[in-house]
């Protein structure tokens, strides 16, 4: 049986200048080699290998219903250097259903299914460019397809007879392709949760600049309000995002001020992660005795940003006041209106004893959100574990949703909802309602999420309905991560050497309240093991910058003639804040006497001079000085600085001497010289007179 398949188009992609040998290799043993491959690895080797992707799907999450047609498509993409000739696809259907989870995985990734598959549509493919696709409807009739009980079939596909022009003639490409057939007439009842974060390039408050690039026209924070605007999403919004858009006060972004507004005023339930979506966890992990929070952000607003209210005037003759700028405090810059209190959605490695303290941390109204990989026993999204109340995620579709939301081609996302389905009819049985809850991402397509939505965002799945739902009695069995706690600790400990290097600051908090967020940020529910190693990497080496950003530059060798004069010393600061330190400075030998303590502000992002006044008291000879800065509390500051002086002060003393003595000599040579003349003017009148 041969299935109509008319070509929808040619659609360009980016070109892959990679070995074409290479490519069919790959593709060739992975389509020769037995069972089909998983598109994903398929398509990971068509990435590197610059050869041919093929992907099949079989509809776009909606489940086929006992005794219907497979409605689905074909997307063929040519990444080599050369035109793709016509060839064929071959779709077969293995009608041994998969049982459970572990085997949707294993064949969608792997390959790997049990049983016979037979081919159900065989469909020719018109020729490809060079960094081009096509695409044709996939349309197998009820009566082709045969009967099948409900349940998840493997399905895969397989490009044959296709070749491109190589150095010694053509060169064939195999593709392959696997997804699933899912044969239901049941409808899940499904919700979904939606992680809303934004992360800024200096890692504290999104810019003014990225406020407006985020919010504006094509802004990644603007797709996601389209694609859920309408829908029953539930989102978790990062409160730093309205907090940086109320810090700039009437200097904020149009854009960003509508954005919030959209959100605010979205009938979705909306509730609050932790503030630059800190992880809870791993604070519990490191025996805090409370939730991390953002310091006080007062010191970093302009007030004039914030103009005073407007009031009625006074009637005279009452004596008018000038009304004070209404600057917003943590709480107002992070409020949602509307949004839910007392929901927690920290990382899944979370222990039955972290519930409690979870509790400690929120209080007793508490319900904390969980993928089913770290319960045992979930029948549903509600659930208890001891008196503990819980959300629970279906992991494995979540996670197929997650990927689904994050692809630009339209095959791929179909793909990946048909297995989002297929995960939800393998999983717990009967009429209680699943959740979904994406991965934290900042790059989700919002088509493909608004997609996503339409297929599982049911009406009606609130967070009120949620809670509401009986709830199964689970257990709790996530494992602590000691290494995660043990780099909160560090971060911890670093963040208190920058509180006594802050001194120098005449308004601490500047250096302070960013390095909170940046730490906040630093344990993100959404790292994954190498982001959350990078990102403790740079907080640490931005606290040792920041704590060698104010120090004495070395001192460049002097010489001391004179019994006594300025010494130059200059002062590095590298803080975009002037600070104020004392310098002290230490004689290594007695014969040198020096101010030992001097006051400097040093300049912004600059470095300031000055200059200490030393005195030698005797003799000559080699004097080491050692400066070094403290903060005004006498907390050190950088790292101390020798200067090497040489004492010529004697040679003062000798040349006033030697000037003293010729002075003298010409003084007396002056007089004699006077006298003797005076005596040779007499002699010459008397014998004038004489004669």
């Amino acid at each position: 049986m041969t299935a109509s398949l008319p070509r929808i188009g040619i659609r360009p992609r980016a070109q892959r200048l990679l070995s074409r040998l290479a490519a069919a290799l790959v593709i060739g043993a992975l389509a020769f080699g037995g069972a089909a491959p998983a598109h994903g690895a398929a398509e990971e080797a068509a990435e590197d290998a610059g050869a041919v992707e093929l992907t099949v799907t079989t509809g776009n999450g909606a489940p086929t219903a006992p005794g219907g047609p497979l409605t689905g498509g074909i997307d063929l993409t040519n990444r080599t250097e050369s035109a793709l000739s016509a060839g064929a696809v071959t779709v077969e259907l293995n009608r041994t259903a998969i049982t459970d989870s572990s085997a949707l995985e294993a064949w969608l990734e792997g390959g790997t299914a049990s049983g016979v598959f037979e081919t159900i549509a065989v469909q020719p493919t018109p020729a490809v460019e060079s960094g081009s696709s096509t695409s044709a409807d996939l349309l197998v009739s009820a009566p082709e397809l045969g009967a099948l009980r409900p349940g998840v079939y493997p399905v895969r596909a397989r490009l044959s007879g296709a070749s491109i022009d190589g150095e010694d003639g053509p060169v064939a490409q195999h593709a392959a392709s696997t997804t699933v057939l899912v044969i239901s007439d049941a409808v899940r009842r499904t919700g979904v949760l939606i992680p809303i974060t934004a992360t800024p390039e200096d890692g504290a408050l999104l810019t003014s600049d990225e406020l407006a690039e985020l919010t504006g026209d094509g802004g990644a924070l603007a797709g996601q309000l389209d694609a859920v605007a309408g829908t029953t999403a539930i989102l978790a919004v990062d409160p730093a995002i309205p907090t940086a858009i109320r810090m700039l006060g009437t200097r904020a972004p149009a854009s960003a001020v509508d954005w919030l507004e959209r959100l605010e005023s979205l009938p979705n339930d909306v509730f609050l992660l932790q503030f630059g979506d800190a992880d809870a966890a791993v604070q519990a992990h490191a025996a805090q005795p409370t939730l991390l929070a953002p310091q006080d952000l007062s010191p970093l607003l302009q007030e004039s940003d914030f103009p005073p209210p407007t009031t009625a005037p006074t009637p005279s003759p009452s004596p008018s006041t000038t009304p004070e700028p209404a600057v917003p405090d943590n709480a107002e810059l992070a409020a949602l209106r509307g949004a839910t209190d007392g929901i927690l959605w920290p990382r899944g490695e979370v222990t039955a004893d972290d519930l409690a303290t979870f509790s400690g941390y929120i209080g007793e109204r508490l319900t904390t959100v969980l993928p089913s990989s770290s319960v045992d026993g979930a029948t549903g999204a509600h659930a208890t574990a001891g008196e503990h109340d819980l959300l629970i995620t279906d992991a494995p579709a979540s996670a197929r949703l997650s990927s689904a939301v994050a692809q630009q081609n339209g095959a791929s996302r179909d793909r990946e909802l048909t297995a989002v389905t297929a995960h939800l009819m393998l999983g717990a049985q009967g009429p209680t309602t699943v959740l979904l809850g994406l991965d934290r991402s900042e790059t989700r397509s919002p088509v493909a999420l608004r997609a996503a939505l339409t297929a599982f965002a049911a009406p009606g799945v609130t967070l009120p309905a949620l809670r509401g739902e009986p709830a199964a009695s689970v257990t709790v069995h996530g494992e602590p991560d000691a290494a995660r706690a043990e780099a909160l600790t560090a971060m911890l400990a670093d963040e208190q050497r920058l509180v006594t290097f802050s001194t120098v600051l005449e308004e601490p908090s500047l250096l302070l309240a960013p390095h909170r967020i940046r730490m906040l940020r630093a344990i993100g529910a959404g790292l994954g093991e190498e982001e959350f190693s990078a990102a403790s990497a740079r907080l640490a080496q931005r606290t040792i910058d920041t704590l060698n950003a104010v120090s004495v530059q070395q001192p460049k060798p002097v010489q001391l003639f004179t019994s006594a004069a300025p010494l130059p010393v200059w002062v590095r600061n590298d803080l975009p804040w002037p600070v104020k330190v004392s310098l002290s400075s230490q004689p290594s030998d007695p014969r040198l006497d020096i101010q030992p303590l001097t006051e400097v502000e040093a300049l912004e992002s600059s470095s300031t001079r000055v200059d200490v006044p030393i005195e030698a008291r005797v003799a000559s000879g080699e004097v080491q000085v050692t400066f070094r800065l403290f903060s005004p509390t006498g907390v050190p500051v950088g790292q101390p600085t020798t200067a090497d002086v040489t004492l010529r002060a004697d040679w003062e003393g000798i040349g006033l001497v030697i000037l003293g003595g010729l002075i003298s000599v010409l003084f007396v040579l002056g007089l004699v010289r006077t006298v003797l003349r005076r005596r040779r003017v007499d002699a010459a009148a008397t014998k004038g007179n004489d004669e």
